[in-house]
């Protein structure tokens, strides 16, 4: 199944040759597509994109003391506190189940980060030896978000200390796992899900670069959800976890990452 998803994947990355011909610069001219010139990226100029992108992340509040983006924010924080409010309801029913069990064999923590990993890997290689280059910016950005991701979630969860949902035994009661867990930011579980913060991520870049196909977005938005889903049904993630992790890894590709700095 995850050599099927990769080919996927990899269909979505080098079966446009109007986009890849373009370059990084392009514009597509395919009808109902409106393109723009995205970020420049390379190997060399990862590390330095990846330093500038921390400096607007974390530098985000300022933009709300100046009165920006209120709305959007108000919108993924009122959601994830519900959510975390109705963690005594939402996490008993998979904790006391077995109807997942062979959807969490298939998406597994290391099946679904194989999985993540491999899809950027897959795409860059293949434009590697195709001389693509779109693609291989394609993938460069994907990892250049995930690893934004990465290093906005681990002073989250050295600070929060989230428990997993399967620290817990039955109807829980699931109030207290918050500054509760484990302040190892490589711990599993924690606030929030590096599994749905990187799917979403790899997702919103190659949804964005290839949406002159328009089943591309749906695929590749489809198999984030599915895996970000995969973290509340094997319980390594409180559903709040994982929408927050999921929305991260959204604005992040597509606010920081994408546009031209």
């Amino acid at each position: 199944m995850l050599s099927l998803l990769l080919t996927l994947w990899l269909c979505a990355s080098v079966g446009a040759p109007a986009a890849s011909a373009q370059g990084s610069t392009s514009t597509a001219s395919t009808a109902g597509s409106t393109s723009t010139q995205d970020r420049s990226v390379s190997l060399k100029q990862l590390p330095g994109n990846i330093l500038g992108d921390q400096k607007d992340v974390w530098l985000f509040p300022v933009k709300l003391v100046h009165g920006e983006h209120w709305w959007p924010t108000i919108g993924v924080l009122g959601v994830t506190a519900g959510l975390v409010a109705s963690d005594a309801h939402t996490a008993p029913p998979f904790r006391t189940t077995d109807d997942f069990s062979g959807y969490n064999r298939v998406l597994s923590g290391t099946n679904s980060a194989a999985l993540i990993a491999a899809v950027p890997a897959v795409i860059y290689g293949v434009g590697w030896l195709r001389k693509d280059s779109y693609a291989q910016d394609s993938a460069l950005l994907a990892a250049e978000a995930v690893a934004d991701g990465f290093l906005l979630d681990i002073p989250l969860k050295a600070i929060t200390a989230r428990r997993q949902p399967l620290s817990y035994t039955g109807n829980g009661p699931y109030t207290d796992s918050f500054f509760n867990g484990s302040h190892n930011p490589f711990h599993s579980g924690g606030f929030f899900s590096d599994h749905a913060m990187a799917a979403t991520a790899v997702a919103a870049v190659l949804a964005h670069r290839y949406r002159q196909h328009r089943w591309v977005p749906f695929l590749a938005y489809g198999l984030a959800g599915a895996i970000s889903f995969s973290r509340i049904t094997t319980s390594n993630h409180f559903p709040g976890d994982v929408f927050f992790g999921g929305a991260m890894g959204f604005v992040i590709a597509r606010y920081v990452v994408l546009p031209i700095h």
